[in-house]
């Protein structure tokens, strides 16, 4: 006998339709899986055969082959334990339903018969979709994510023993719908808020900026100003994500199995924040058979790496490609995946080895040449992409004695959310422009014109200052941003001003 059960599998964050045929014919007992099955898929063998068994199903003494078509892509993973089961049932004659067409079988399987969650459930489900599949049949710990696509019905069920009930019209299994309404009625609903943080006004108001342009930021200040906090707090401002945003974002996570099973999609902008010891391939994604890093879980969120020149100078310099290209191109032998990587990049650093080179109250041990060793840890391409600097200086007492409450972050997410509904109206239809910080020197000379005044200021500060031929453009990036938060649709000299200060790093006074 033959059967073919459709399954799915992923490449990247897009998915796949994989069909599993199965043949069985009167030989010496055996199981055999061809398709490019790595060692997950190989074993799936001896966990279909002890589930059929214990869910009290005995099979008859036939050789079976099983094929995992296309069988020139590697499969990997659990996911393909339920298709074969049902593949193998339905060749043995054991099963026969008209609902095996049509249908998306996806689930590893326990020892005892028990569906176990599987990775990428939401992109298999929007291609399933796309290729006009009726229904998905997945455990129930991975139903939620699968239920967010509209047009097709996604069922959870528990166990081997359902899925057959299901299958031959047996018991009532009713398809899961998420309420899309609910899911985001929570949005930007942070813990963490910029009331809780004593002073820093000028740290707070340069994080207002690099949110509502989409600006990268560099904080350098000494231990316990506050830097940490301040970064944790960011997401908060930033505006809420869109639908479409939200399933790319969770489409990343699902593929990487990270996804919570609670979860159906995920609403608030991601804060990922990798200790300095990260690997490049943790950062930016690979393996053998390639997996998104911490770059592409950031998408659409916020990536922090803090004590910035103490990640190794490989780590930092990959980097630059996601920065500039907003993805990630992973390239092996067999095939090259590309991720995507559109996040915003803060970071926080002190100003040299002890960390008390800008503090008025402890005295730094560090000698000059030690400290400019420390600041070219950080690479001028790699710095060229940071829009903002700002100094963190150490909170005074009477702001940390202040039983003052700091505005809200409801507050300045409107400001900011203000601001890039300017921007995307002032971008409609340049392609891949959505930000001031997407910029390239053809928008800038477009949008960010200045009049004889602020022309002026700028050369004075490029020339008394020291600031860097790269420091240019960031400046009218940054003082088109600051324009529009204060709906301005010239950019004025206070602006400029103001931009100017946000160069720091670029300043002969710190070795560049």
């Amino acid at each position: 006998m033959f059967s073919k059960i459709l399954s799915g599998a992923t490449i990247g964050i897009d998915a796949y339709l994989v069909e599993v045929e199965t043949h069985s014919e009167n030989n010496l007992p055996s199981v055999t899986i061809v398709g490019l099955p790595d060692n997950a898929v190989k074993e799936s063998r001896e966990r279909v055969s002890a589930a059929i068994k214990n869910s009290g199903i005995t099979l008859p003494h036939k050789k079976i082959t099983v094929n995992l078509a296309p069988a020139d892509i590697k499969k990997e993973g659990s996911s393909f334990d339920l298709p074969i089961a049902i593949g193998i049932l339905e060749a043995t004659e054991i099963l026969s339903s008209g609902l095996l067409t049509d249908t998306i079988f996806l689930g590893e399987l326990s020892l005892d018969g028990t569906l176990r969650k599987v990775k990428g459930g939401l992109p298999i489900a929007v291609e399933a979709k796309r290729k006009g599949i009726k229904r998905i049949i997945l455990p129930a710990d991975s139903v939620r994510e699968a239920s967010i696509v509209e047009g097709i019905k996604v069922y959870g069920l528990e166990t081997l023993n359902d899925v057959i009930k299901f299958l031959n019209g047996e018991g009532e299994f009713q398809s899961y719908i998420s309420n899309k309404e609910e899911l985001f009625a929570h949005v930007n609903d942070y813990i963490l808020d910029f009331a809780d943080v004593k002073g820093q006004e000028n740290v707070k108001r340069a994080l207002e900026i690099a949110a509502a342009g989409g600006h990268n930021i560099i904080m350098i200040g000494p231990p316990g100003s506050g830097k940490t906090m301040l970064a944790k707090r960011f997401p908060s401002i930033l505006p809420p994500l869109t639908f479409e945003e939200a399933l790319e974002t969770t489409k990343i996570h699902s593929v990487a199995g990270i996804l919570a099973k609670d979860k159906a999609i995920i609403t608030e902008r991601p804060f990922r924040s990798p200790h300095h010891t990260v690997s490049d391939a943790a950062l930016i994604g690979g393996g053998s058979f390639p997996r998104p890093g911490e770059v592409s879980f950031a998408h659409h969120g916020v990536l922090f790496l803090d004590e910035l020149p103490e990640f190794k100078k490989n780590v930092l310099e990959v980097m630059r490609q996601p920065l500039e290209d907003y993805k990630v191109t992973v390239s092996r032998s067999k095939m090259s995946i590309e991720f995507p990587a559109n996040f915003m990049l803060a970071a926080a650093m002190n100003p040299c080895p002890c960390g008390y080179f800008t503090d008025p109250n402890h005295e730094c041990t560090c000698n000059t040449p030690l400290i400019q060793k420390y600041m070219a840890r950080i690479s001028g391409p790699l710095l060229d992409r940071i829009d903002i600097h700002i100094e963190v200086p150490a909170v005074k007492f009477n702001e940390l004695a202040s039983k003052a409450s700091g505005e809200k972050s409801t507050e300045v997410r409107r400001r900011v959310v203000g601001a890039r509904d300017i921007q995307q109206k002032r971008f409609a239809g340049i392609k891949h422009v959505f930000k001031n910080a997407d910029m390239t020197s053809k928008e800038i000379k477009t949008f960010c014109q200045l009049d004889k005044a602020s022309e002026d200021l700028l050369k004075m500060a490029m020339n008394k200052l020291g600031l860097s031929a790269r420091a240019y453009d960031r400046i009218l990036k940054v003082g088109r941003t600051i324009a529009d938060l204060e709906s301005f649709e010239q950019i004025r000299t206070n602006h400029i001003s103001e931009a100017i200060q946000y160069r720091s790093l670029d300043r002969e006074l710190w070795g560049h």
